[in-house]
């Protein structure tokens, strides 16, 4: 008797097969974002030309869901200019992988945060100007990763010897 699966066929691919796994060294815009709740850490990499994203990595501590959304949105936001990545939201990842159960859709939350964090990381080294909706959103997505460092100090501690910070 086969066991029916919580996870879609493109969730288990990207959980178990990863694309663009790791750190650019020299990134253009770094997003870190995190759950309270769950304790899920993400680490968004983007190398940018020409107003496109033309290289992008990810480091996720979390759950299958977590590792699999992030690989996801790796390939949904290559190729794409800033302006379409700011645009991406949690509803364009589950687009792609599939019904995931409701308790992990915070995971495509945090994978969209991820990425709007480093377009704001690459506006701000750059000086370019922020757009009004993505500041209020740094704003929202730091306080509550300041609460997750906060509530889960010895994790995050942990995590940034693992990544060598």
């Amino acid at each position: 008797m086969k066991v029916p699966s919580l996870y879609s066929k493109e969730v288990m691919k990207h959980f178990k097969n990863p694309k663009n796994v790791g750190v650019i060294k020299d990134a253009d815009g770094i997003g870190r974002v995190g759950n309270i709740q769950c304790g899920d850490i993400m680490e968004l990499y983007i190398k940018v030309k020409k107003n496109k994203i033309v290289d992008i990595k990810f480091q996720t501590f979390g759950c299958v869901v977590a590792l699999a959304v992030s690989s996801m949105l790796t390939e949904i936001a290559k190729g794409k200019t800033l302006d379409e990545t700011i645009k991406i939201s949690n509803s364009d990842i589950l687009k792609k992988s599939g019904p995931v159960p409701p308790i992990k859709i915070h995971c495509s939350v945090l994978a969209a945060d991820a990425l709007h964090e480093a377009v704001y990381d690459f506006y701000s080294k750059n000086k370019k100007p922020i757009p009004e909706s993505l500041k209020k959103e740094h704003e929202r997505i730091q306080n509550t990763l300041r609460q997750v460092e906060k509530t889960h100090k010895e994790f995050t501690e942990f995590e940034e010897k693992i990544l060598n910070k």
